[in-house]
């Protein structure tokens, strides 16, 4: 079997493990977290970086460190996975979905622009949804596939209602945007995953990355518990949220071949781009000339008069090559169909057509060729 995506664990993984069982630093305090954190900070292009437990724990402490309040409601693209919306509603906030730019697969801005225009008004020093009365809390945009949104339009129109921005940046570390770092593109608060399958992991994981000390010092107070001395005080609801060091130091070995690792990824991406192009009724992922992806994953689009995305992922599976769909929008998962939305033509033309294709970072030039071949045979 040729896997979708698996990590390449073949640096100082196993070494720096060995060393913290030595050390006995195995929980949430070590050398291994610090040093996680100022990587991460240092790649994301921010002041400060703090390690959390998962992608979906740094979002809920973001939004809450940001002061998302139970009833807000948080903007996010209805086309992302489901860890954003769940960490809105963790906060106890809703999702207000909206529609996502073909030519980027992220928040459209333009939309974002237009709808807030309308739909909102100021009151009591923010902005409410006139439609509930409920207050929008924060902006969550979502850097799709390690892809960039477009952070100038949105987080210019942020700043004139006075709203924050929080962005899901699970899988944008090694992306730039006009040159420039995920954390570099206007959002106060960036989170970052280390799921297995991104490009980097620590087996699990996740950080918040931002330059305000203040506010970084809250998410890290309230990752910690919330508490206030060693005498067990705590002065607020806090969370346990932190990494340990046995996963920090996965994620340090990790981190140390970034650049190597999303070089990989958009070698591979180009040269099934170089393949697919031109086939009928074949789409490639997007990369709008503003950005340069981080490639999270590589894959296409089908519509007539190419085979369906079921059918192709029957016949590569028949020749033992992992494929999958990807995302189904948030409108359309139970826990969230009710909630505010916008129209939704794009997300609803484009989550149903994507099939995503083998890349991991040490992906052979062979196996990838045998995946271009039987997919060849596929579209045929």
């Amino acid at each position: 079997m040729i896997p979708l995506t698996i990590p390449n664990l073949t640096g100082n993984e196993a070494r720096y493990l060995a060393q913290c069982i030595e050390t006995t630093f195995v929980s949430s305090v070590g050398p291994f977290v610090e040093r996680f954190e100022t990587m991460v900070a240092e790649a994301a292009g921010s002041a400060q970086a703090v390690a959390t437990a998962s992608g979906t724990t740094g979002l809920h402490v973001a939004l809450v460190a940001v002061g998302v309040r139970p009833g807000d409601l948080v903007v996010l693209p209805s086309f992302t996975f489901i860890a954003s919306a769940n960490a809105i509603a963790h906060a106890g906030a809703t999702p207000w979905l909206f529609d996502s730019d073909g030519a980027s697969w992220t928040l459209d801005a333009e939309l974002l622009a237009r709808t807030l225009a309308g739909e909102t008004q100021p009151q009591d020093g923010g902005v409410v949804h006139k439609a509930s009365g409920r207050r929008v809390g924060a902006i969550l945009p979502v850097h799709t596939l390690g892809l960039p949104a477009d952070m100038d339009a949105i987080v210019t129109n942020a700043r004139a209602l006075g709203l924050p921005v929080v962005a899901d940046g699970a899988a944008a570390l090694g992306a730039t945007e006009r040159g420039r770092p995920p954390g570099k593109l206007g959002a106060d608060l960036t989170v970052f995953s280390f799921n297995g399958n991104k490009t980097v992991t620590s087996g699990g994981g996740g950080a918040v990355a931002g330059d305000d000390p203040a506010l970084m010092k809250l998410v890290r107070h309230l990752t910690t518990t919330a508490r206030t001395g060693e005498d067990y005080s705590h002065d607020r609801v806090g969370f346990n949220y932190r990494m340990t060091n046995l996963e920090a130091a996965v994620g340090c070995a990790q981190m140390e071949r970034l650049a190597e690792f999303v070089a990989a990824k958009r070698r591979i991406r180009a040269t099934y781009d170089r393949a697919l192009t031109g086939r009928p009724g074949v789409g490639l992922f997007p990369e709008p000339g503003r950005v340069q992806s981080a490639c999270w994953f590589s894959g296409l689009t089908l519509a007539p008069p190419a085979p369906s995305p079921e059918r192709v992922r029957q016949v590569l599976r028949e020749a033992s090559i992992e494929t999958r769909p990807f995302w189904k929008p948030m409108h359309r998962q139970p826990p969230f169909a009710d909630v505010p939305r916008t129209a939704m033509p794009v997300t609803d033309d484009i989550w149903k057509r994507i099939l995503t294709l083998p890349c991991s970072t040490h992906l052979t030039a062979d196996d990838q060729a045998r995946v271009i071949a039987v997919l060849g045979e596929a579209l045929a």
